[in-house]
């Protein structure tokens, strides 16, 4: 297979699970065997008996709803796939999908809102899991105000995302957003490219973005291969340049501990720290 085809195949494989029913014996296998989890093993981890586990992968034994529940939890999977696994099982879901503007949102909104403003001067954005900004604090708006041509934030997002929502991944690597000023774009492009492929992989909304940035023109196809990205450092930084004048950054993501949400279980907050003293300064300075 060549990297066009590797990268079709993983580009796709998350949206058509969604659309091909599975039943929940499937879903479990499928899910254990992908992680490289024995059957030993989760079922330590999920309270069973080996052999339990076993009927239930071969569809022997039908699950409780609170078994479906105890393996999903054992496996950590969101919780749109635990919804999922229920309805797989025969059971409703049990997570809502709230909007977050909801006055069931309320605690939810307060504390985004005051980490978005905890966070300035140092950029920082609201992201749903398809990379979709819901919000962003001042200095986000400054930061793109420094690199968009003619200061003109909106006429930037209008080219990469047209008249859809912002994109954080789409303005990352289109031609016409941010990918001309990254001035350490090897590095980068091939580990953001690699986190959306695995997080495509948990979200059909991810995956619809995925296929969207793979289909821009001067991506490398070696940036689809996991293989050719080898960190040489504990983290990674994005340098941004205008000019003679290089930002360099390093991101850090946040999430709710604890949600019980859909919506408040996609929601991460990418924070952007200097790093540099010169990045530090230009942050600072007034206006």
């Amino acid at each position: 297979m060549n990297p066009t085809q590797t990268t079709a195949a993983l580009a796709a494989t998350p949206v058509e699970a969604c659309e091909r029913p599975a039943g929940f014996a499937t879903l479990l296998r499928e899910r254990r065997r992908g992680q490289g989890i024995s059957q030993m093993a989760l079922a330590g981890d999920a309270g069973l008996s080996q052999r339990h586990l076993s009927c239930l992968e071969s569809s022997k034994a039908r699950p409780s709803r609170a078994m479906v529940l105890q393996l999903a939890e054992a496996l950590a999977l969101p919780l749109r796939e635990r919804n999922r696994w229920l309805v797989a099982a025969g059971f409703a879901p049990l997570f809502a999908e709230r909007a977050l503007h909801s006055p069931d949102m309320a605690p939810v909104q307060h504390v985004l809102s005051l980490l978005l403003q905890q966070q300035d001067p140092y950029p920082a954005l609201v992201l749903d899991a398809g990379w979709n900004v819901l919000q962003a604090n001042a200095a986000i708006q400054r930061l793109l105000a420094w690199i968009a041509p003619g200061g003109d934030v909106d006429a930037l997002w209008r080219r990469v995302c047209g008249d859809g929502p912002p994109n954080l991944m789409k303005l990352t690597l289109h031609p016409d957003g941010l990918r001309p000023y990254i001035r350490n774009l090897d590095e980068l492009g091939p580990g953001l490219l690699g986190r959306a492929i695995r997080e495509a992989r948990e979200s059909p909304q991810a995956a619809q973005t995925l296929a969207v940035v793979l289909a821009y023109p001067g991506i490398p196809p070696r940036w689809r291969l996991a293989e050719v990205w080898t960190p040489l450092a504990p983290v990674l930084p994005t340098r941004i340049g205008v000019g003679d004048a290089t930002l360099s950054f390093i991101t850090m993501l946040c999430s709710f501990g604890t949600p019980l949400d859909l919506t408040a279980d996609n929601l991460r907050v990418e924070c952007l720290f200097p790093a540099d003293a010169f990045t530090e300064a230009f942050l600072r300075q007034p206006g």
